[in-house]
């Protein structure tokens, strides 16, 4: 009895490594857990971690490795991230065809790198047109002064003839007497 339960663990052990994409999910499970690892720990284990990644996916450039090394380049904080990298590693595995776990998870973590991307040539879209207006604005401020400096040395001019007539009719006025 003892030999059929143990059997029968092993034909349940066997048929759960044979279900589809079982070895997938497991890595797929190991990857994440190294990625919030890895951003979780200091700067110097993250560049570690992300050497180590590099290396692995130089070694083999298997569908593992590749989703590996971009979600650790999506998920670490700056200035490890490169959210370019991580695009550029991820959008053939999120393009091919199939239910893998990985090509559901590189498809979740391509549209969410991909968002990170638009948002951050947004704002840099915006920072570059409130400089334009705030070089617009110092410019009409320039032109303001110069156009005051101008009208002060109207005024200065105006006043100084005012003068001169007053203190002509003050001499006539004095010649008069």
């Amino acid at each position: 009895m003892k030999g059929l339960v143990i059997a029968l663990l092993l034909l349940l052990a066997g048929c759960a490594s044979l279900a589809p994409g079982a070895d997938e999910r497991a890595k797929l499970s190991e990857i994440v857990a190294q990625a919030v690892t890895a951003a979780r720990a200091p700067s110097a284990e993250q560049q570690r971690a992300l050497r180590e990644a590099h290396e692995a996916y130089r070694r083999e450039r298997s569908v593992a490795n590749r989703l590996q090394l971009a979600t650790l380049l999506a998920a670490l904080p700056a200035p490890q991230r490169d959210d370019n990298a991580a695009y550029a590693l991820l959008k053939p595995l999120a393009a091919a065809q199939g239910e893998s776990p990985f090509q559901g998870f590189a498809s979740l973590l391509a549209g969410q790198v991909a968002e990170r991307l638009r948002l951050g040539r947004e704002s840099e879209q915006a920072a570059r047109e409130h400089e334009r207006s705030l070089r617009a604005a110092e410019e009409r401020e320039q032109a303001l002064r110069a156009q005051q400096q101008t009208l002060r040395e109207q005024l200065d001019a105006l006043q100084a003839i005012e003068r001169g007539i007053v203190e002509r009719e003050e001499k006539m006025r004095r010649k008069r007497r």
